[in-house]
């Protein structure tokens, strides 16, 4: 029994595997990035890399040093950026940036220096979402992209891009533009999920749906009957420092309180003090 539970296990705590048409036609390995150790045991291959996020560039990268033939599907828009802009990290300058500025005036920033630095993605058929980088994160939560090399072996062809595929066949793929190849093995870089629903038997604070909590931030901390959520909010770092923060505050203010009632039951006052 316990006062108190702090749900800490993450929204990346299992691997998304989703499901394709004839996925079980395809004879050839296919495994999620959670399981991918090192391109040198597909050196030669043809290996179809579904997912453009952070995970699956660099794994696309790595392929590639490998001597394999790596292709990326990309099907969405996706924000990439340097890894670096004027001698400090992309992300270091930005969050420097955002204490004189706004969020939607540091994005335009952002995307002038990506624009000069990597040019135009889409003609790589990498689009960029409509929102700026920090604001779709933000709202969606959706990481952007820092770019460590993989684009450089986009532009010169040792990295095919492709649209999202249609079906898995026996032997390679076909894609939602008509076209279809061969491949020799699929790496899915479909992220991370929560688990809480798996294991935590209450339909209230946490969505079955997603494994995140119902109420939106910077709301979705607390629960029922000491039932708490800490690091839920896809605000990365900065958001689990401001759940951890209002927890220890909470649970100390329960705790006083507690406390506080116990002694005033265990030491009642004297009628000489009463009166």
């Amino acid at each position: 029994m316990c006062r108190w539970l702090v749900v800490a296990t993450g929204e990346n705590a299992e691997a998304v595997v989703p499901g394709f048409d004839g996925a079980g036609d395809f004879k050839r390995p296919i495994l999620h990035t959670s399981l991918y150790k090192s391109g040198d045991a597909f050196r030669g291959k043809r290996v179809l890399v579904v997912g453009c996020g952070n995970s699956g560039m660099e794994v696309c990268l790595d392929l590639c040093h490998h001597g394999a033939h790596p292709t990326i599907v990309v099907r969405d828009s996706v924000h990439i950026l340097p890894r670096e802009m004027l001698c400090r990290s992309t992300f270091g300058l930005s969050m420097w940036l955002l204490r004189w500025l706004p969020v939607r005036a540091v994005d335009r920033l952002l995307l002038l220096a990506a624009r000069l630095l990597l040019g135009d993605t889409a003609k790589l058929g990498l689009p960029r979402p409509q929102l700026g980088p920090l604001e779709l994160k933000l709202r969606s939560g959706k990481t952007p992209v820092l770019d460590v090399g993989t684009l450089e072996k986009i532009k010169s062809g040792a990295i095919k891009v492709r649209p999202a595929i249609k079906k898995l066949m026996e032997h390679g793929a076909e894609f939602t533009d008509g076209r279809s190849e061969g491949f020799d093995a699929v790496v899915l870089a479909t992220g991370y999920k929560s688990n809480v629903p798996y294991w935590l038997k209450e339909q209230e604070f946490f969505s079955e749906k997603d494994g995140l909590p119902r109420r939106a931030f910077p709301h979705g901390w607390k629960g029922e009957r000491g039932l708490y959520a800490i690091g839920f909010t896809k605000r990365g770092l900065m958001g689990a420092s401001l759940d951890a923060t209002r927890i220890a505050e909470d649970i100390e203010r329960c705790w006083k309180a507690e406390v506080k009632t116990t002694m005033a039951f265990a030491c009642p006052p004297t009628r000489q003090a009463q009166e």
